[in-house]
């Protein structure tokens, strides 16, 4: 297994578990201290660090061979630290994956390849990966799962449109979908996102 830093409350007493999953260029401390935002006080909080601070080497819609191996060993990564979970008596419902960037790119593939009916799914700035936008690839129902996207009009990394087509997929395999965009440019976390995701999901 990789690096991976465990935070929050202890998993033997925790009833819920936040899987935070960094940025490219970022590390675990950087998606950790997004944690202080957010309504995680009773959260157990496991962030995976990418080896040289990436997930994958190039852009989520770069050709799908030019991100191997390091995508495939990236959707590893989560799978192993979900079974992990699961193994310790936690369901679907308790596990919420929670990203930035590429690591919201990341979540929401894991996510979708593997739908059940997580606790949520949020996604600061990301989209499903993919140079073409390939639904054959997602399987399951995600019965009603809380899935957040929010960025930026015209985020310098990820496209509108392949948010817009992502959130449809959600819907389609049965996610109940948030999607809120900004009229900005900017590539952060806006406090609009982190107030309407307390609200709605980590409530």
């Amino acid at each position: 297994m990789p690096d991976i830093v465990y935070k929050g409350k202890p998993l033997e007493e925790a009833e819920k578990v936040a899987i935070m999953v960094h940025g490219r260029g970022g590390n675990t401390a950087s998606i950790l201290g997004l944690a202080d935002h957010l309504h995680l006080d009773e959260f157990a909080l496991v962030a995976p660090q990418a080896p040289g601070n990436t997930w994958y080497p190039y852009s989520f819609m770069a050709p799908d061979q030019n991100n191997e191996p390091a995508f495939s060993n990236s959707l590893k990564t989560l799978d192993g630290i979900v079974e992990d979970l699961k193994s310790k008596g936690f369901s679907s419902e308790q596990i919420y994956f929670i990203g930035f960037s590429q690591g919201a790119c990341l979540s929401l593939e894991y996510s979708a390849q593997y739908a059940q009916k997580w606790g949520g799914v949020i996604a600061f700035t990301g989209g499903l990966i993919g140079e073409k936008f390939n639904p054959t690839k997602y399987k399951g129902d995600f019965d009603g799962c809380p899935v957040f996207f929010g960025s930026s009009q015209q985020d310098m990394h990820v496209p509108l449109s392949r948010i817009e087509e992502s959130a449809a997929q959600f819907e389609k395999m049965g996610a109940q979908v948030k999607t809120l965009i900004f009229q900005d440019t900017l590539h952060t976390i806006r406090e609009a996102e982190v107030n309407w995701v307390n609200e709605n999901i980590l409530k």
